[in-house]
């Protein structure tokens, strides 16, 4: 069956993959906010790599995927570097110290930055619009990390999250890009096995300096990073990207924040105040301005 248009050039299945992953990725913060109450950051950060390494492995043997050549190796360790390495241990590192609905917002400024990334990677032009619209998303940000945070300017949970949003941004624009080539799940797979001697390393380093002894609902949570957000998630999302036009289908993510804020109120009891509903509504809304005004940009 085609995919039915929706219009010019965008179809239901792209957009449909795209929301199904974003919804996924909407319970990462809050349930890293959870994990953290008992394991070690970087036990959370580098052991659900190496969970969906595992599961990767499977999938690729089973399917007797067709191995990367070339280039697509390298260009494999920038996705790895973004999604597997730099989003989940800065995240991760960071809130140990701020809540979930903080983090949720400065992450806010991923769709922006993902687009950013992706006129840069694809040499597209953009109009001064779009450069302005991106500006303006990083400084609301940034002045939410030092109104809305721990008071006294940008902490370095601050400066942890807003180098999550850069490394995530690489790896979704890179691999939504690659997708295209090796496949939307042999992509996150492939590079999740380049990733997993680092984070095997890192992993045991982990267990090491502080055995695990989390709860119940501790393990729950890190199981549903390791399995969903770290690999069936990306399914999806790369999926998305892959079918796109991945401009369009980006704009799927300005739904992340809402969500995660949503699920941070009701899952950890987070209180949303003014100031944070304030940044939310300023990041998405330049994050919106800037997809939405490269929506209408041609390749240079």
């Amino acid at each position: 069956m085609e995919p039915i248009p929706i219009a010019p050039g965008v179809t239901t299945a792209g957009l449909a993959w795209g929301a199904l992953g974003v919804a996924a990725f909407s319970l990462t913060v809050p349930l890293t906010r959870v994990a953290v109450g008992g394991l070690s950051p970087l036990l959370i950060g580098a052991g659900r790599a190496v969970v969906a390494a595992l599961l990767a492995a499977v999938a690729l043997g089973l399917a007797r995927a067709t191995r990367p050549a070339g280039r697509q190796w390298a260009r494999l360790a920038v996705v790895a570097g973004g999604v597997v390495v730099g989003f989940p241990l800065l995240t991760t590192y960071a809130l140990t110290s701020v809540p979930a609905a903080h983090g949720a917002v400065v992450i806010a400024l991923l769709p922006a930055a993902t687009a950013v990334v992706a006129v840069l990677r694809t040499g597209e032009s953009p109009t001064p619009r779009f450069w302005a619209f991106s500006a303006a998303g990083a400084v609301a940000a940034v002045g939410f990390a030092v109104a809305g945070g721990t008071g006294g300017g940008v902490h370095v949970a601050d400066l942890l999250l807003l180098g999550a949003v850069l490394a995530a941004a690489v790896g979704y624009a890179e691999g939504g890009l690659l997708s295209r080539e090796l496949g939307s799940w042999q992509t996150v797979s492939w590079a999740l096995l380049v990733a997993a001697p680092l984070m095997v390393v890192l992993t045991v380093v982990a267990v090491v300096r502080r055995p695990p002894e989390g709860s119940a609902a501790e393990w729950a949570a890190f199981g549903y990073l390791a399995a969903v957000s770290m690999f069936l998630g990306f399914f999806a999302w790369y999926r998305g990207l892959a079918i796109g036009p991945m401009a369009q289908v980006s704009q799927v993510q300005l739904a992340q924040p809402v969500l995660s804020l949503l699920w941070a109120t009701l899952l950890l009891g987070e209180a949303v105040g003014w100031r944070t509903g304030l940044g939310a509504v300023a990041v998405i809304g330049c994050a919106a301005g800037a997809v939405r005004s490269r929506l209408r940009l041609r390749p240079a």
